[in-house]
């Protein structure tokens, strides 16, 4: 089979598209065919060693697909070869197969493409947890989602309003916003034109924002949490721009406000309950045509490295997912 090589760190463009070795699955294990397989910004850092999970080199970046069962392992009873799924996998999904632990795996929406599903579980759930478990949000509070037209952001706006929550959607340029409207922002900011705070205390009458969603940091943090409400959460969960922030404290004491790790891949890892009952949440939501995953731009696999140029670039709105075959 053929899969994307890290051989050694750095750029996308040092990515290498080569002949390896089909895998076979072990006890508890699964080989998938992938279908389809999406581009996250996390794979942009493990590829030059920025992550916080490190594989050892040589290793196959990619974290999240959609494909077929192709072979299980002993023990494994919950799938079997043709299923149609959906695997998380930290790295290994750049590859026309994968092997992985069975319990990564998650059977495929009926009427769901390889492509929306492969990007579907991580931003979704993601700002899922964020929001609900993480943030509280709830009917008539406001959000403000800075990245709005990034995976995770599209995700957050469609979650927050689910919820019933009012969304202010921010972002860097026009055609993102564009974005954020189509997928249910009731207000949207170009925070790289117009003074952020200024224009949060236009949009809420000088009250603030309940709920800050965070995965750009960098210069964005502070004003945002500048702009919270009392009792207001900012949720950290990424920083995309590439500077990790430091903020005032005194705001927190002032404002009766919270800063919020999000950190979802260790919630899955430690309380598995909780997350199916959020994967249960989503798959109804999605059911209902309340979430409609933003696929942008479609690349075949051996193209990963410029899907991945993209994204290090921040000029994806939604997602980018790689096709096999």
């Amino acid at each position: 089979m053929r899969a994307v090589l890290c051989k050694q760190y750095g750029p996308p463009e040092s990515l290498l598209f080569e002949e390896i070795p089909s895998p076979t699955a072990g006890p508890g294990e699964v080989v998938v065919s992938v279908k389809a397989a999406s581009v996250n910004f996390p794979d942009v850092l493990i590829i030059q060693n920025k992550y916080q999970f490190k594989p050892p080199l040589p290793f196959t970046p990619g974290s999240e697909l959609a494909g077929i069962v192709k072979a299980v392992g002993a023990g494994v009873s919950a799938f079997k070869p043709g299923d149609k799924v959906i695997a998380f996998t930290t790295y290994g999904a750049f590859a026309e197969e994968v092997k992985t632990e069975a319990t990564r795996l998650l059977p495929l929406p009926d009427k769901m493409s390889f492509e929306a599903g492969a990007a579907f579980l991580l931003t979704y759930a993601t700002s899922d947890h964020a929001l609900r478990d993480r943030g509280a949000l709830r009917p008539g509070e406001t959000l403000m989602v800075l990245g709005a037209a990034g995976g995770v952001g599209v995700a957050a706006i469609e979650i927050g309003k689910a919820l019933g929550a009012r969304v202010i959607a921010c972002a860097s340029s026009e055609d993102k916003l564009a974005v954020c409207r189509e997928h249910g922002a009731d207000a949207t900011i170009n925070y790289a034109k117009e003074d952020l705070r200024e224009q949060i205390k236009a949009l809420t009458g000088g009250k603030g924002v309940d709920v800050v969603y965070d995965s750009v940091g960098g210069p964005y943090s502070e004003p945002a949490f500048r702009s919270l409400a009392w009792r207001g959460r900012l949720l950290v969960v990424g920083f995309a721009a590439g500077e990790i922030p430091k903020l005032p404290l005194n705001l927190a004491l002032l404002k009766g406000a919270s800063v919020v790790g999000v950190f979802w891949g260790d919630f899955v890892r430690r309380e598995p309950k909780e997350f199916a009952a959020s994967v249960r949440q989503l798959g109804q939501w999605y059911a209902e045509g309340k979430l409609r995953p933003h696929v942008s731009q479609t690349f075949p696999l051996e193209k990963a490295a410029d899907a991945l140029k993209l994204m290090a670039a921040r000029q994806v709105k939604g997602k980018v997912v790689l096709t096999v075959g």
